[in-house]
């Protein structure tokens, strides 16, 4: 497993783990993949690459790319101030409970704090199982709704 910055031609693999990082409750239908084009998902990956935070690391197993977390400072579900940036995370989902979202979640908090930011944020859903990972690289509940946490890790 290697972990490494995205290239710049890599970048519209954004769209595919915004996809994959939707939560789908046990039961419910997966939407369909037009979703990621609503403006509130496409504030995600649009012009990636442009914005002071914008950040992303991937996983990589041979050769293939498993997983990208990335962050940006976006008006998103877990927006808490034009400071901060926001999480976004996703592994494929045969790659999930190995310990590559936890070890991506670690390497993007080292870098944002060399980038000097001083916390980051994420949202979600409070019946997803990644709430327990969040906790375990720091982050803590900051608010919530009837369906999500918002979530801040001080670095």
């Amino acid at each position: 497993m290697h972990i490494r910055k995205i290239k710049t031609e890599e970048t519209e693999l954004l769209k595919d783990f915004l996809y994959e990082a939707i939560f789908i409750p046990e039961g419910t239908a997966k939407p369909p993949r037009e979703i990621i084009e609503r403006p509130e998902l496409r504030i995600y990956y649009e012009d990636f690459g442009k914005g002071k935070a914008d950040n992303c690391l991937v996983a990589e197993e041979d050769g293939k790319i498993v997983g990208a977390v990335w962050t940006r400072i976006m008006n998103d579900y877990g927006h808490v101030d034009d400071n901060t940036p926001s999480f976004a995370i996703s592994l494929l989902a045969e790659y999930r409970g190995r310990g590559i979202g936890t070890r991506l979640m670690e390497e993007m908090l080292k870098l944002l704090k060399s980038q000097g930011y001083s916390q980051a944020s994420l949202a979600v859903q409070k019946e997803n199982y990644a709430v327990k990972m969040y906790e375990k690289v720091g982050f803590k509940v900051a608010d919530q709704n009837e369906e999500e946490f918002i979530m801040v890790c001080t670095l």
